[in-house]
């Protein structure tokens, strides 16, 4: 079975630099089978870095074919492009369009776009950008698989 993403959203109290505390909600990606997995999935990654009480107030599946990561640590943001493939129909000869969203982490709009250019050479196939616009996307949690030490052990008998 294929994994899926899915945005999910936490509200807490964040402490701002004046001391005030305000409510905040802020919205994370997680790769996960089901939305019962990604809440699961999320609250463990989310709870080393919320300090007393926290909520998920959403979960809903965010429809993504790819996901551009980046390892420059200038890359801070995280932006939607949706992107259509053109095909043309050999009977009718009418160009048909098919769009997909891709999901790209880059420090500012240009950057997404020249990242977004440089992940799709190679793609065989005319396509052509639709949008590119930046997301609320704080952190994106891909799934890790576990490994034997953190693996549940089974009683022998």
């Amino acid at each position: 079975m294929q994994s899926e993403w899915f945005e999910c959203k936490v509200r807490y109290d964040k402490t701002l630099e004046s001391g005030l505390i305000k409510k905040t909600t802020e919205t994370y990606l997680v790769d996960a089978l089901s939305f019962t997995e990604a809440e699961k999935r999320f609250i463990e990654e989310i709870k080393p870095y919320m300090s007393g009480e926290f909520m998920v107030t959403d979960i809903k599946r965010a429809r993504i074919a790819d996901l551009f990561d980046s390892e420059d640590l200038n890359d801070d943001h995280w932006y939607k492009a949706r992107i259509a493939f053109i095909s043309i129909d050999e009977k009718t000869a009418v160009e048909k369009r098919t769009v997909q969203t891709a999901v790209i982490k880059a420090n500012d709009f240009h950057r997404a776009l020249a990242r977004l250019d440089e992940c799709m050479k190679g793609t065989l196939g005319e396509w052509v950008i639709v949008s590119i616009t930046e997301t609320p996307i704080i952190d994106v949690f891909k799934f890790k698989a576990a490994t034997e030490q953190e693996a549940p052990k089974t009683k022998k008998k």
